[in-house]
Parts: structure tokens; C-alpha cells; sequence
């Protein structure tokens, strides 16, 4: 019954109003509306009102045109950046030190003594081969040589190139054996070739363009694959220990010793040291800017302990890190330089950037799909640990095993050559896989909030020769206790770590189109080009609904008709009322029309008869209560008077 109402009130409303046809909607309108135009269109002559007509529909397209543009441009999501400076008393960063060498030589020699010998061995051949000798003794490990053995390669003629074993005087490629003489090697570049098993021609060579490249990479591949089966703890204990490589440490005007230093295994450069990490206690501030107030380290790197072929650069590696983060020394460390002493400043930078759906950053990185493996040290998101911990899972998928660089995930094992011959093949095609990398790099997000420690670096000389003689004595005797001089220019770097001032930059996103520049630009346009506002979209919207009204009427309209169309379709002429078939029935001189009157005059003649035919049926159902029978009012059809009625 609501409804019904409803429908009926607008109804009326229309009748008052717009009216019934479209027409008539439009016209009222056009008369009726604010906007400027569309009165003009109804009012002005046949000429004006074709020129306004053009020029309503030509604006009219202009505004939805730059409402496109402006909706477009909205959700699009633009961000501006703005720079704000401020001051203030700052957390001291993070500051990982680590040694340029993994490990002690004399603790891990016993384990790379093969490895050493093939490749003495190798560059032997390589640079003397003239005095080189097929028997060494002891005799060489050749199946560890096998396993990812460096090769002469000439790939002057790419469709036929020429490979020699640098262990064999023939040639084991394609081409025309040859000896390996002077004039031969000139053409041949060093390479490593990695097969997908032993004995396999699945094979792919990594060459360069030094030779001394090729041993270097040739060397950390097979020491990966003999460190990785070592123990953690005793990989800790070939590495330098902390108490050996920091010698001084003064915070400000507080002094401090290796137990201020939270010792973590890198696998890159074994054991690092972190001061002021914020794990276990507070983050240390920084009471003024300046050189005076900031950490100052002398460290002790032992050079004449570097392993040869795997740590071709001597210093230290350092990095400025947050608190809880994990340090990615390999990409954003920095090397300090032996015998200087280095000074470093630091500018503080605070990112802060907006999330979804303006950019795709995180906040702790709960969101992103790679499951992160450097959160066993309980350190905060990265983009670095996601895009390791991405590679490192998909070299587990792809390879069955881990790389000893990156964390484990739970039940993998480290890669090696007796357990996973075809290791190093798969991890250089995995490597260099575009493929791999980009499904990587769209599956990590940066964080939403980053700070980022810019340094101004500038070193001298230190000792100085005059003063080097006493600084040696008093540091040797404090670190062996002995009279000695331990230490010499080689191995010892001072470092000063200080911030330059208390100013830091803010550079924040904020979002260049909002709700209320999208509101204002709407109006804008359409008041500028159509004379409107909201009202006037208030009017269109009405008329909208008017529309829909008139199309449910008609709609109406069209059902009703037709039902009657159905309704006359089965009967050829218009249907009997009920007052002419009661009339029919006890009336036989009522005519109503021709098709009635023979029926009656049927219906006489068969009575006459004395019989019933067929006829009789046709007649209509008798009503239930038929009205008084006025003999008085009864008309008797013509032919059925006696010849005798004109007489009397």
C-alpha cells in the first residue's frame, strides 16, 4: 500500500509538474533550470535557437571533457614532496664494524690448503707455462678442480670457439688441437666453466676480461662450498674476535671497550661488531654536534693474517644504520683505509612517505608476500633483507639448496659440491636472471618511514712519523702486554664518527590532489563554462528521475494495451455487456445487432418447429437472476405476426 501511494503522489507531482511526455519533461526543464543555456534554447527565434543549442551542447562537452581530465589526474594518486629542516637532540646511529677479511688465515688454512695449492698451481701454468710441471708434488686434488675448473677460452670465431683445461696440454672443445704455448695464450681469456653435473655438457663459462677477476671469483665459490659445511661457532672462532681488533673506544668523553660492541657472523666479512644497536639497552644521544662528541674507535685489522686469493682489499668495513636494523655492509658500507686516520660527519635525512594508495611502501613489511629471513636477528624490514630473502628462497625452489651468504628458511641446507654437484651452474643462471630479479623487485616494498645517514668523509695519514713509534709501543702493550712493538701502519685505522650538526631534513610526501581540490576543480570548470553549480546538478538529477517515472508510466501504458489487444484477439467484434446478454435472453424483439437478430430469428423458427437444433447452443449463458418479464415492453420481430394481426 506504500507503494502504491508513493507512485501515486509522483504521479500527481508529474501532472503538476513536468507533465507526461518526454517533451513536455524537457521543455519544463529548460524553462525552469538555473543553469545558462538551456533557457534560451525554448524562448529565442528558429536562428538563435540552433545557435544556442550548439553552444550549450559544445560547453556542456567541454565541462565533461575537463571532468574526465580532473577525475583522472585525482586518482591517479600524485604525491608532491616538501623539504622542512628542524633541530633537535638526535639518537646516535648504529655503527657496524667488521674486517675486510672473513677469517683468520692461520685458523682457516687447514681447510683451504687444497683449494690453494690447485690454484698456485693454475697460475703457474698460466703465467709460466714454460716451467711448469705436469707432476706436484703431493699430487693435486683434481676432482675438487673438476668440480668448477678454470679454462682458457678464445671466442674470436663465436660459432666455433677454442677451450682449453688449463690442467691439460689438448684441447677439450671443438676446434683444432693445439699446444699451449706463449703465442697461443695471448687469445685466450680466463673463465670458469659451471656444468649442471659432472660430466655434463649443460655447461655455461663466466668469463672476464682479467684473469685476476676469474681467480677471485673462481676462489669464493669453492671456499663457499667448503665454509658452508663448517659450524657456525667455529666459523665465529676463525674470525677476529673482538677484544683483538678493537684496541680503543671513547663515546664522547665516556670511555668504552669491546663489551659496548653486540658481536653478529656476516658471511661476508665473518665477525662484525655493532655499537649502539639498541637491542638489549637504550639508544644512545648525542649531546652537541662536532668531533668532540661522537665515537671515536682505533681497530686493529692484522693484514699479514688475510687469506690471498679471497680478500684482495685491507681495511675496515663500516656502515651508519638505524637502531634494530640489519646491516647490509656489501651494498652500503664504506671501506676505511689502514694506517689513516678517518674522519666522518653525518647529515641526517628523515624520509617519510605515503602509503597505499598513493605508493606501494610498507610499514613493517607484515604486508609483503617474501617471507623474511633476517627477522631471526629480530631486526626491523628492509628492502635489502626482502629482496636476500627473495633470492634465497627461490634458489631453495630452484636448486634444492641455500646459499651460504643469505639466511636459511627452516630445513634447508647450505650448497656444496659434494651434496649438490650442479650448485654454482644453478646459482649463476639464477643470478643473471632478469626474470628472477624482477619478481623480486615487484614483490618487496620500501618502507614508509626511513632515515638515512648521508657522511662527509676526509682522511689523513696516521701516526705521523713522529709520533708513531710511542703510539705502536703503548697500543702493543695494551692489547699483548709485552714491550715489543706488535702493531705497525699496516694494520691499525682510527675512525671519528661525529655528527656535523643538529640540523636534519624532512623531506615528506603529502598528497598533490585531494577530495577538496577535486570538489573545487568540478565547480570550477562547470561554473566557468556552463554558469552551474550544485543546485543545477541537483535540477539535472531530477529531471533524471522525472524521466524514469514518464518510462515507468508508458511502460504501464504499453502492458495495459496489451492485455485489451489479447482480450479483442479472441473475440471479432466487441464484446456483448451483460445487460444486452440478460436482454437476449428475455427480450426475443431486442436487436442488437444483425449477428443477434439471427440468432433470434433462428431461435423463433426452431421453436415454431417444436424441435431444438444446434442452433440452440450458441445462445449465452442465462444470468443467475434475470430482471422482471414486462410482457408490455416487449417488441415482437416482424415476421413472426400472424396474418390475422392486422385485423384485429
Amino acid at each position: 500500500m506504500k507503494l502504491k501511494k508513493y507512485l501515486v503522489r509522483a504521479l500527481h507531482r508529474l501532472q503538476k509538474g513536468p507533465g507526461y511526455t518526454y517533451k513536455e519533461l524537457l521543455v519544463w526543464y529548460c524553462d525552469n533550470t538555473n543553469t545558462h543555456g538551456p533557457k534560451r534554447i525554448i524562448k529565442e527565434g528558429p536562428k538563435k535557437k540552433l545557435i544556442w543549442f550548439f553552444l550549450t551542447l559544445l560547453f556542456a562537452s567541454l565541462v565533461f571533457w575537463q571532468w574526465g581530465i580532473l577525475i583522472n589526474t585525482y586518482l591517479s594518486y600524485n604525491v608532491t614532496s616538501s623539504l622542512s629542516i628542524g633541530f633537535k637532540t638526535m639518537k646516535f646511529p648504529a655503527v657496524t664494524v667488521c674486517n675486510a677479511n672473513p677469517f683468520k688465515y692461520s685458523e682457516v688454512k687447514p681447510l683451504l690448503k687444497e683449494l690453494d695449492r690447485l690454484i698456485e698451481a693454475a697460475l703457474e701454468r698460466i703465467l709460466q707455462p714454460e716451467n711448469s710441471s705436469d707432476t706436484v708434488s703431493p699430487p693435486l686434488d683434481l676432482e675438487l678442480w673438476n668440480q668448477i675448473p678454470l679454462v682458457l677460452i678464445d671466442e674470436q670465431d663465436k660459432d666455433n670457439p677454442v677451450i682449453l683445461d688449463i690442467f691439460e696440454t689438448n684441447q677439450t672443445a671443438v676446434g683444432n688441437e693445439r699446444g699451449m704455448d706463449n703465442e697461443t695464450r695471448k687469445k685466450y681469456k680466463l673463465a670458469v666453466k659451471l656444468c649442471s653435473h659432472p660430466g655434463s655438457e649443460n655447461c655455461t663459462y663466466r668469463n672476464f676480461s682479467s684473469a685476476a677477476q676469474a681467480v677471485t671469483e673462481w676462489y669464493v665459490l669453492q671456499s663457499t662450498s667448503i665454509l658452508s659445511k663448517v659450524p657456525l661457532h667455529d666459523r665465529i672462532r676463525m674470525g677476529y674476535q673482538a677484544e683483538d681488533m678493537i684496541l680503543a673506544c671513547l663515546y664522547g668523553a665516556e670511555p668504552c671497550n669491546y663489551k659496548n660492541f653486540t658481536q653478529i657472523y656476516h658471511p661476508d666479512h665473518g665477525n662484525c661488531y655493532i655499537f649502539n644497536w639498541g637491542m638489549d639497552e637504550e639508544a644512545l644521544n648525542s649531546s652537541n654536534p662536532g668531533a668532540e662528541f661522537g665515537l671515536k674507535l682505533i681497530l686493529d685489522i692484522s693484514q699479514q693474517d688475510y687469506i690471498p686469493y679471497l680478500s684482495s682489499a685491507a681495511g675496515a668495513r663500516l656502515m651508519l644504520h638505524q637502531q634494530k636494523s640489519f646491516p647490509f655492509l656489501k651494498d652500503q658500507g664504506i671501506y676505511a683505509m689502514a694506517g689513516t686516520e678517518t674522519s666522518i660527519g653525518v647529515l641526517v635525512d628523515e624520509l617519510e612517505r605515503m602509503g597505499y594508495p598513493y605508493s606501494d611502501c610498507t610499514m613493517n613489511g607484515s604486508d609483503v608476500p617474501v617471507k623474511n629471513l633476517y627477522s631471526q636477528y629480530n631486526t626491523s624490514y628492509s628492502i635489502q633483507a626482502c629482496l636476500r630473502s627473495c633470492f634465497q628462497n627461490h634458489m631453495v625452489e630452484i636448486c634444492g639448496c641455500g646459499h651460504y651468504m643469505f639466511p636459511l628458511p627452516e630445513g634447508v641446507n647450505y650448497c656444496n659440491n659434494e651434496d649438490y654437484p650442479g650448485w654454482a651452474y644453478c646459482y649463476s643462471l639464477l643470478r643473471s636472471s632478469i626474470k628472477q630479479r624482477q619478481i623480486c623487485i615487484d614483490s618487496c616494498k620500501e618502507t614508509c618511514n626511513d632515515t638515512q645517514y648521508k657522511m662527509t668523509i676526509s682522511m689523513a695519514d696516521w701516526p705521523s712519523e713522529a709520533s708513531e713509534d710511542w703510539i705502536f709501543h703503548i697500543l702493543s702493550y695494551e692489547r699483548d702486554m709485552s714491550t715489543n712493538v706488535t702493531l705497525d701502519r699496516n694494520g691499525v685505522i682510527k675512525l671519528n664518527i661525529y655528527f656535523q650538526e643538529y640540523n636534519y631534513h624532512t623531506i615528506s610526501e603529502s598528497a598533490a590532489t585531494t577530495i577538496v581540490w577535486l570538489l573545487s576543480s568540478l565547480g570550477g570548470q562547470f561554473g566557468f563554462w556552463m554558469g552551474g553549480s550544485v543546485l543545477c546538478l541537483v535540477e539535472f538529477g531530477e529531471i533524471i528521475i522525472d524521466s524514469l517515472w514518464i518510462t515507468i508510466i508508458h511502460l504501464i501504458s504499453w502492458c495495459k494495451g496489451l492485455q485489451q489487444r489479447r482480450a479483442r484477439a479472441r473475440y471479432p467484434d466487441v464484446p456483448p455487456t451483460v445487460s444486452e446478454l440478460v436482454e437476449a435472453h428475455t427480450n426475443l424483439g431486442f436487436q442488437h445487432e444483425t449477428g443477434l437478430v439471427e440468432a433470434h430469428t433462428n431461435l423463433g423458427f426452431q421453436h415454431e418447429a417444436g424441435g431444438a437444433g444446434p442452433g440452440a447452443q450458441a445462445l449465452p449463458p442465462e444470468p443467475g437472476t434475470p430482471p422482471p418479464n414486462y410482457d408490455s415492453l416487449r417488441v415482437q420481430p416482424l415476421d413472426t405476426l400472424s396474418p390475422d394481426s392486422d385485423t384485429d
